[in-house]
């Protein structure tokens, strides 16, 4: 995988946020709060962290695999699979749509390359990813699995049943990501299910827990992801709690649960690219 610069990197995210922004706006419909607050993680993964290959074989063997748990930030999702070459950006274009292969939630069955798994329906992407880490062990393929939470995903049961089921069967190659933003879909997470001291919560049940303080700050999403390499192989999982801000990168959206899942009009399209400069040219 080519290795990017700090500034490549961040001219990266800039388009990215573009085409979250567009993409949601053409379909007046979609997820942009949490889709560009996770937007330095995405272009970590992708084109700094994880060995993948753009000629897309579901099996991944040999590859490090990306599970997306909390499936409705697939803005953020399409447009880095389609920045890093799996498919035409101009694809971008049908977000939404009519028999397009990007769904508001990915899916399988328009055989989009980069999804492995349909997701969406909140608390089952961790379990789907301890599974493909098992896997992994069992046909002694020494690469690594990564997933993603939402922090208001944290509410659901399932979560806490793959928090328990991962360290009793040592799934040490696997790094869990939580997007700690605070908010979700009607309000600030403390006020509509207090999910208090989440590293105390993982480390209980046996996961080694890192922080990530600043999730919009590339570098530091860099940092904190070798760290979590660095730990894997000692009988662990790793957790990757990682904090961000819904909206990152434009000023009326940033922080709030009201961007969570509203599209902008035009005049606020407009606002919004005005504060994101366009790097690799918009689809």
């Amino acid at each position: 995988m080519e290795k990017h610069s700090t500034e490549q990197l961040k001219s990266i995210c800039s388009q990215v946020r573009r085409d979250i922004l567009r993409m949601v706006h053409a379909c007046q419909s979609g997820h942009p709060g949490a889709s560009l607050g996770c937007t330095e993680f995405f272009v970590a993964l992708y084109f700094d962290q994880m060995k993948h290959n753009k000629n897309f074989n579901p099996d991944g063997i040999g590859e490090d695999l990306f599970f997306l748990s909390n499936g409705h930030i697939s803005p953020v999702w399409y447009s880095v699979l389609s920045r890093s070459g799996y498919f035409d950006t101009k694809e971008l274009a049908t977000f939404r749509k009519i028999n397009s292969r990007l769904q508001g939630h990915p899916a399988t069955e328009e055989g989009l390359p980069g999804i492995r798994v349909a997701s969406g329906s909140l608390g089952q992407g961790l379990s789907v990813a301890i599974g493909a880490a098992l896997t992994k062990k069992m046909n002694g393929d020494k690469q690594t699995v990564y997933a993603l939470m939402g922090d208001g995903e944290q509410q659901e049961g399932q979560i806490w049943e793959a928090a328990m089921c991962a360290p009793h069967h040592n799934v040490d190659n696997l790094i869990a990501s939580i997007d700690v933003n605070g908010q979700q879909i009607d309000g600030p997470t403390k006020e509509i299910m207090n999910l208090r001291d989440l590293k105390a919560k993982w480390e209980a049940f046996g996961w080694e827990v890192i922080v990530t303080k600043n999730g919009n700050e590339i570098t530091e999403v860099i940092q904190s992801l070798e760290k979590a390499k660095s730990l894997l192989g000692k009988g662990k999982p790793v957790l990757n709690l990682l904090h961000t801000d819904m909206g990152f990168g434009v000023d009326f959206m940033v922080g709030t649960h009201k961007w969570h899942g509203v599209a902008p009009n035009d005049e606020q399209l407009e606002n919004a690219l005005g504060q994101l400069e366009e790097t690799l040219g918009d689809y």
